[in-house]
């Protein structure tokens, strides 16, 4: 296999991106990065690619709600458009594959609910198809607290959706949800195509799970890559067809440029990027 791409969820310096588009790609670029995963880009997709052309970066892949009405983040929710505004905008940056970030605790406690989710992607990889782009999903750990029979909603979310529909794991929320992430990344096999990669000490228990206390980022205890709990080194070993470890964090532990170039350092040292 070929080694994946290192590249960064711009969600981990949303206050820093939002404010200094360009400032904040060209700090990236210094960095040595040469891919971003774009957030939040539906709105502005002319600025971003216009940014991203100035600072040498590219997007392959980028987040962008396709199966909910609004987009929930621990930090509030984002309206969200119809699939062809995204496609549209996703085109225009030069994304080739939309992944959608989120979806409901709720309806993944079903197998209604996770056909229904399935059902939808696999419409929206129809959708998108028509304009040269692909769609994946991106989980958190709400897809691990239900199971039907030997499978957890995940896996049976997996098992539904066309081949040509993309996965990227997150594997610190995997592991919140109680998985054996190497293992699942190995079972994942070809289809399993973006990581994120993301270390620190998981929560307790599952903040997803029914009855859970409500919580936000700041309450997460992340750490730059490899100073964590997450297995990061042997997940990303155990994938077959990985082509991107995305750099994320959702609450970053200090300067987040600093961080990411730690977490960057992680993947060159380890020989898991090339």
């Amino acid at each position: 296999m070929a080694l994946p791409a290192a590249s960064v969820q711009l969600y981990s310096l949303a206050k820093e991106f939002t404010a200094d588009p360009q400032g904040s790609l060209d700090r990236l670029a210094a960095i040595g990065l040469k891919n971003v995963e774009a957030f939040d880009f539906v709105r502005r997709p002319a600025e971003i690619r216009s940014a991203l052309d100035a600072s040498g970066l590219v997007s392959p892949t980028g987040h962008a709600p396709l199966l909910t009405d609004e987009l929930w983040t621990p930090d509030g929710s984002i309206p969200t458009p119809a699939p062809e505004v995204v496609f549209e905008a996703a085109a225009a940056i030069g994304i080739q594959t939309v992944i959608d970030p989120f979806v409901a605790p709720e309806r993944w406690l079903t197998e209604e609910g996770v056909a229904d989710i399935a059902e939808r992607l696999n419409s929206a990889a129809e959708k998108a198809a028509t304009f040269g782009l692909n769609v994946g999903y991106h989980n958190h750990a709400q897809e691990f607290v239900a199971s039907f029979g030997d499978h957890t909603a995940y896996e049976r979310f997996v098992s539904l959706t066309d081949e040509r529909v993309q996965l990227e794991l997150d594997l610190f929320w995997a592991l919140t949800g109680g998985q054996d992430v190497p293992a699942l990344v190995s079972r994942l096999g070809d289809r399993l195509t973006a990581v994120h990669v993301k270390d620190g000490i998981v929560p307790a228990s599952n903040p997803w799970a029914p009855g859970a206390e409500a919580f936000g980022s700041d309450s997460l205890d992340q750490r730059h890559a490899g100073t964590g709990e997450v297995p990061l080194a042997a997940a990303l070993r155990a994938g077959s067809a990985i082509q991107y470890a995305v750099i994320e964090y959702d609450r970053a532990p200090g300067d987040v440029f600093a961080d990411i170039e730690a977490s960057l350092g992680f993947l060159r040292e380890g020989g898991f990027v090339a």
